[in-house]
């Protein structure tokens, strides 16, 4: 299983993180060349390559950590998502309900991903805990994660353990995903929420 990461701001360079303390392989691309991104993705750690954009989306799981304006720019770079999957790491937080067609906002960067399995996850922490070490006080920091595909969640449940935190199940899009979800200038009740699961 190959991994991307496109966007580098805040949540992406955290996300990196996260990868790099486990030695897990990830690319990552952001709106700057690779090679300006090279040094960051260095400092974090040498399994955090820095790439272009396409090179980037040959991976088999790509987590979107763009703004969220900006997910349609990244689902035109491909004609089609089929084989991939994508964890959308965005929050809508500040766009207008009205723009969703009444759908969660995760549902709708679905449509934008045509023909990919997604899974809404990684949005609810802020950067500073998503880029910390996940093993706290013996237990290990939650992580939602929400899809109608329930074939697509089985290989990011499996990411996010090998990542040291717990993934919760919350179920559909519209159900569990809206707990995690932002609309208009409201934050989902899961947002910012700094849980942790104790090892049993």
């Amino acid at each position: 299983m190959s991994y991307a990461i496109v966007g580098f701001g805040e949540v992406g360079q955290a996300l990196a993180h996260a990868f790099a303390r486990r030695n897990i392989r990830v690319a990552v691309a952001g709106r700057r060349p690779a090679e300006a991104l090279a040094p960051q993705a260095r400092a974090i750690g040498p399994e955090v390559v820095a790439t272009s954009l396409p090179q980037a989306l040959e991976a088999d799981t790509i987590i979107l950590a763009v703004p969220f304006a900006e997910h349609e720019a990244v689902a035109k770079a491909l004609p089609s998502w089929e084989g991939k999957t994508i964890i959308d790491a965005t929050n809508a937080f500040g766009a207008l309900p009205d723009e969703f067609d009444s759908i969660p906002s995760s549902a709708f960067v679905a449509k934008a991903f045509t023909g990919a399995k997604l899974v809404k996850g990684f949005n609810h922490l802020a950067a500073a805990k998503l880029a910390a070490d996940p093993v706290v006080e013996g237990g290990h920091r939650v992580v939602f994660l929400s899809s109608d595909d329930e074939e697509a969640v089985a290989p990011v449940v499996a990411l996010a353990k090998q990542l040291g935190f717990a993934p919760v199940k919350l179920g559909r899009l519209n159900e569990g995903g809206a707990l995690v979800g932002t609309r208009g200038r409201t934050w989902g009740q899961l947002i910012f929420q700094d849980v942790f699961k104790k090892e049993q």
